[in-house]
């Protein structure tokens, strides 16, 4: 019998739980998500699911855990100093796919050197400039290295990484390990981001295993891939930038084992997103253009997931112009009320009593600030330096006593963006808790910030709402609308071609909005959802079967829905992928464009079972180095021909092979 324990980080808690033999919940548990420092809630997360099971820690067989921090790093600018060496290309290429912006200063040195289509050499590497560049850099945590057609041939790469490793004894990230596809400017990028994580990530699994051993876990530690695999802690400090979209690919993965649909659309809440992904044939479907983080498109295999700034903990925002009014919610997330009330009582009732004694509302009620403690402040402008020791000095405040002029609102959205400050308001969390939906935290702080919220006016010169219940209710119709939209945005995306709209203009537009109210007149209009689907999150039962019902599709709230990241952690599979290319530079030549080098061959054939054999072998290693056993492998062949002169002529064949099993698990 096999104890298996998956953690989950979200944006507001962290979850673990424990599975028996795959095929069981013991039993699942929460810590509140510390974001300065993410082993704590994880350790806080793993300590309660052994009380709560009553599970001797040295009977756990296998730990897996899925992670935000290397998409919210990415996402929030974060991560440590790189350098980047870009080989065989112009200076003008670094504008290519957001790469100068992404160096955000760091320092880069475009060398000569690099490679053609065809592997050979077209320019000798520069080493001299190469050493002299590296002897001038200073406080570098991590090299990236791309050039010209590495995938083509790794030779330039490799020698730099044997320099860099002599010389500077820094990590090195080299372009053709993330991807064997061409587009040298993407290719530069991924690696860019790759070597900004290591340092992070590393620390991160250092910690969490400490953690663990602390616990009397000494099981091996696995790590969720953006699709969804499994890889070693080991892989993922070397390639951390697999693990972007890690916990939407670990949702996916959970939602099938909760539910065995096979055909779904799965949508997961949390405090801060909303992600909606498809599966199809039971697997999650793969971005074939490779993960979208922040502004950036990678090389990085993950799923196709839309995410949205909606979740449980997103502020309110009133929008007071025309006569009508209303409220949106998002994209920034905020502590709920609810939740400061419950760590803060004293302050935060003391306050909400008094702005409710005034007679006029105003735009800061019912909105605190404290610090966050434990981060990094250096580098800051000395007004915001000054609004934060202000903050710090105070404890929780209202922002309205922090803010004294206007100009501060900028400065404290400064500080948010750099995690120094958080900052409370009302979110759908507190509607739920007037509600009576929940009851985790502070009901009574909820009730008096809806209060404050309900009376603002619109243009009309109305309030918003009687009273806390009727604003709470207008906020939850509101979350349920935005989710339908984000579903519906999903779904169009996937059908696009046969529409000729973007997704998100078909999802607002008024035939679509008239059929989801079953407009019946001479014309009668129909939209809705054609699949189920799966709602996941620990707030989804109570948002979701409002969701189904405007959708007009089956709203599947499997048991465990709260922790499916985390059971999607732990019952994922090893998956390992390994691409390559044979190629036809000269008729009666066929290049195989190997890890180690182009080989020739004479024949098609033996060229195309040479590079599947080398790929194979690859494959199996990796997946044995990832911790899997009973590894099964798969091969496919993407070949390119012409006709000529009534024959098949061979251009270029591309193979792709995988390597698949389950992850050994200590006896």
């Amino acid at each position: 019998m096999a104890i298996l324990l998956g953690v989950d980080t979200g944006g507001t808690y962290t979850d673990a739980v424990l599975i028996r033999d795959e095929s069981e919940v013991i039993a699942s548990a929460k810590a509140l998500t510390t974001r300065h420092d993410l082993a704590i809630g994880i350790g806080g997360a793993v300590a309660n699911v052994l009380a709560a099971s009553g599970i001797a820690p040295d009977r756990i067989a296998l730990a897996s855990l899925s992670t935000t921090l290397a998409t919210n790093a990415l996402v929030e600018g974060q991560g440590g100093r790189v350098g980047l060496i870009y080989v065989g290309f112009r200076e003008q290429d670094m504008e290519g796919h957001g790469l100068r912006s992404a160096l955000d200063g760091d320092p880069a040195l475009v060398l000569a050197g690099g490679h053609n289509h065809a592997g050979m050499v077209a320019h000798p590497l520069d080493t001299r400039a190469l050493e002299a560049w590296l002897a001038e850099q200073r406080g570098i945590s991590a090299f990236a290295v791309a050039s010209q057609f590495a995938t083509r041939n790794p030779e330039h790469e490799l020698e730099i990484a044997r320099i860099i490793a002599e010389r500077a004894g820094r990590p090195v990230s080299c372009s053709h390990h993330l991807s064997a596809k061409l587009n040298g400017p993407k290719r530069a990028l991924t690696a860019l981001l790759n070597a900004r994580l290591i340092g992070m990530i590393a620390s991160l699994i250092e910690k969490a295993e400490g953690k663990l051993q602390d616990l009397g876990i000494t099981a091996p530690l696995m790590v969720v891939r953006g699709d969804g695999a499994l890889i070693s802690a080991a892989q993922a400090r070397e390639r951390p930038i697999e693990t972007i979209l890690s916990g939407p690919a670990a949702s996916i993965v959970g939602a099938r084992w909760l539910t065995g649909v096979d055909t779904a659309l799965v949508s997961d809440i949390g405090g801060t997103t909303t992600d909606v992904a498809v599966l199809r044939g039971g697997k999650p479907m793969i971005d074939p253009a490779g993960a979208q983080v922040g502004p950036w498109r990678t090389m990085v295999e993950a799923v196709g997931m839309r995410t949205t700034g909606l979740g449980g903990d997103s502020e309110v925002h009133v929008q007071g112009d025309g006569l009508a009014g209303g409220i949106v919610l998002g994209p920034r997330r905020v502590l709920p009320v609810s939740l400061i009330g419950h760590e803060a009582p004293d302050v935060v009732h003391r306050v909400l009593d008094a702005q409710l004694r005034n007679s006029v509302p105003a735009d800061h009620d019912a909105a605190f600030v404290r610090a966050v403690p434990g981060v990094d402040a250096g580098g800051l402008p000395d007004k915001d330096a000054g609004l934060l020791a202000r903050i710090v000095g105070g404890g929780v405040q209202p922002v309205g006593a922090v803010l004294k002029t206007r100009m501060e609102a900028q400065a404290l959205r400064r500080l948010v963006a750099r995690g120094l400050v958080q900052v409370s308001g009302v979110t759908p969390s507190d509607a739920s808790h007037v509600l009576g939906n929940v009851d985790t935290w502070d009901i009574e702080a909820a009730e008096k910030a809806l209060s404050l919220l309900a009376r603002r006016r619109t243009g009309s010169g109305n309030t918003l709402a009687q009273d806390a219940a009727g604003m709470a209710r207008m906020i939850v119709d509101q979350l349920t609308n935005q989710t339908v939209l984000a579903m519906l945005e999903t779904g169009f995306a996937e059908e696009a071609e046969q529409f000729g709209l973007p997704a998100d203009v078909l999802a607002r537009h008024v035939l679509t909005q008239r059929g989801l109210d079953g407009h019946k007149g001479l014309l009668r209009f129909e939209t809705g959802l054609n699949v189920p689907v799966v709602g996941l999150g620990a707030s989804a039962g109570c948002y979701y079967p409002a969701v189904g019902i405007r959708l007009g599709c089956a709203m599947i709230l499997p048991e465990h829905a709260d922790v499916a990241n985390a059971i999607g952690a732990v019952v994922g599979r090893v998956t390992i992928r390994r691409s390559g290319t044979v190629t036809c530079p000269v008729e009666g030549v066929y290049r195989v464009h190997l890890a180690t080098g182009p080989v020739d061959y004479t024949e098609d054939a033996t060229a195309l079972d040479a590079l599947q054999f080398a790929l194979e072998q690859d494959a199996r290693a990796e997946a044995v180095a990832a911790g899997a056993e009973d590894i099964h492998i798969t091969a496919t062949r993407d070949l390119r021909t012409a006709q000529a002169e009534a024959r098949q002529v061979f251009l270029e064949g591309e193979i792709t092979v995988e390597a698949s099993g389950r992850p050994r698990i200590a006896a």
